[in-house]
């Protein structure tokens, strides 16, 4: 967990030269433990820190891998953020959400209670409920149906 914690910090401080040895360290030990859906979300974060680096070709094979895993568990969350473009970091998500917010604010457009969303991504109401806090707050909105508007305008839904 600490060479994942590690590679994904280094990641999000742009050094992703720096990133890419703890994130395969840590997807080797979650690969070992039998653990297919950590291991699959740390091929996502060597497939951004392959682009990053100008290597497209190891990103694309470390997202068809991720892709594989995600449709044999039936992630759907996840094969949804891949087929968006959003799993490499391909293009960015507006207004800073990070890649959980876009997986709630979808499903927040999508009708879904935050009852139903915690079930479905397998987390707690609370954990939900900041989600969504959090969603209103960089999408400058007040309610569920604003933040389904954002949602379309800025091309994130269907």
């Amino acid at each position: 967990m600490a060479a994942q914690a590690r590679g994904a910090l280094e990641l999000a401080d742009g050094r992703a030269d720096a990133a890419l040895e703890p994130l395969r360290r840590a997807f080797r030990v979650w690969h070992e433990l039998g653990a297919p859906y950590i291991a699959a979300r740390l091929r996502l974060l060597i497939a951004r820190a392959c682009r990053a680096l100008g290597d497209r070709d190891t990103a694309a094979r470390e997202l068809d891998l991720a892709r594989e895993v995600f449709e044999r568990l039936g992630a759907a969350p996840d094969l949804a953020t891949l087929a968006a473009g959003d799993g490499a970091g391909s293009r960015a998500i507006p207004a800073g959400l990070s890649p959980r917010e876009l997986e709630v604010l979808r499903l927040v457009a999508s009708g879904k209670t935050n009852k139903a969303i915690a079930k479905q991504l397998c987390l707690s109401d609370k954990t939900i409920d900041r989600h969504v806090s959090n969603i209103f707050v960089k999408t400058n909105v007040a309610s569920r149906a604003a933040a389904t508007a954002f949602a379309y305008q800025h091309g994130l839904v269907g």
